[in-house]
């Protein structure tokens, strides 16, 4: 089976102009770092910050702030992509110190994640709202102190059954044909952020829920 990342991770060879001016956004994609967390569905967040990063033609590599990051410019605004490199549950600690670096406020930062809840191939933008047990956001909940940040939630299906356990669910990897249904939905990754940077959050809702 193809891994999730080698359909995802098409940066262009071209570098991007270095950005200029004041980071405005942070875009955070959430995952476990490593090799052995590759193409899980817990990874889902750093397979769409890949693609946006691919789509926008930059390279996520620069380490800092507990995250690799990237600069690029979305319409015009600075963004700063990250992939945190803590284990899922303390995200926050990445999310947390950039946003005091750079003064983002809360709702200029986008987080994307995984979705038990929802089927393969859906996604649900909202822009507030609890962490609905995911440790990730519940991390960065606890550490900004508010929920108040727009988030992109990509569908991963929900357990077979209610016996089979939730680690290794979200800790597996999807069959071949959901690769190809979430690759798919990825594609629509930044005309999403474009609307949610340009203050258009509802159209995002009313057009990709």
């Amino acid at each position: 089976m193809s891994d999730i990342f080698d359909l995802f991770k098409k940066i262009q060879s071209k570098p991007a102009a270095a950005p200029a001016g004041p980071v405005e956004w942070l875009i955070v994609g959430l995952g476990n770092p490593g090799a052995k967390y590759d193409g899980t569905r817990h990874n889902v967040g750093f397979a769409a910050l890949d693609q946006l990063a691919s789509q926008l033609g930059i390279r996520v590599d620069q380490l800092k702030f507990k995250a690799l990051c990237g600069d690029a410019v979305i319409d015009g605004k600075r963004v700063l992509l990250m992939k945190p490199s803590t284990f899922m549950n303390l995200s926050g600690q990445a999310v947390q110190e950039a946003a005091h670096f750079y003064k983002i406020p809360t709702d200029h930062i986008l987080v994307f994640s995984d979705d038990i809840s929802l089927p393969v191939g859906k996604l649900r933008i909202r822009r507030k709202g609890s962490a609905g047990g995911h440790n990730g956001l519940k991390n960065i909940i606890y550490l900004l102190g508010e929920d108040t940040f727009p988030r992109v939630r990509f569908g991963v299906g929900e357990k077979p059954h209610p016996d089979y356990d939730l680690a290794d669910w979200v800790l597996g990897r999807f069959p071949e044909e959901d690769v190809k249904t979430l690759g798919q939905l990825l594609q629509n990754i930044l005309p999403i952020c474009r609307l949610i940077l340009a203050g258009n959050i509802d159209k995002a809702m009313s057009d990709y829920n």
